[in-house]
């Protein structure tokens, strides 16, 4: 389902590709979470190519040191990105857990992240899905498509790099 979404919003087809990294080196006790900046290096070095944009999908807690947590992030224009799912889940913060919710968080998010690769920065049109999102209620708040402005400069993007 979420393939299929990011297929259409990009145009372009979506390859799952399973990699497996020991998460334990990036682990910080003190914070009990994961070095989001570390991870995304390290998906790009063992997993980027030059030809296709990778995004490495996970399940535990992110973040970056100016920031509490992160729901991912993504090399600008680059060729990959990470996003996690640990906090997309409703059971986190104590509601009845919602697949339906779940699995359209997941889908903003990776699209989100793709998006950066793209070179997308941050929309200010708050219904795109390239609209920061510090809380999980930003995320629902948003759509899981870009805007035409974003659509076009991804567009113009994918152009490029077929040139």
């Amino acid at each position: 389902m979420v393939v299929g979404d990011v297929e259409r919003e990009f145009s372009l087809p979506v390859k799952i590709r399973e990699g497996h990294l020991y998460l334990s080196e990036f682990y910080d006790p003190s914070r009990r979470q994961y070095d989001g900046n570390r991870l995304i290096h390290e998906i790009d070095a063992r997993f980027g190519s030059d030809h296709e944009k990778t995004l490495g999908l996970f399940n535990v807690d992110l973040y970056i040191p100016i920031l509490t947590y992160i729901f991912g992030q993504a090399y600008l224009g680059g060729r990959s990105g990470i996003a996690s799912i640990y906090r997309l889940n409703n059971e986190l913060y104590g509601i009845k857990a919602d697949e339906k919710i779940y699995l359209d968080r997941i889908r903003k998010e990776v699209i989100h992240e793709l998006g950066h690769t793209f070179g997308l920065i941050h929309c200010r049109n708050s219904a795109c899905v390239m609209r920061s999102s510090t809380y999980v209620e930003d995320i629902d708040q948003k759509d899981a498509e870009l805007c035409a402005q974003c659509k076009a400069a991804v567009g113009g993007y994918i152009e490029k790099m077929r040139e």
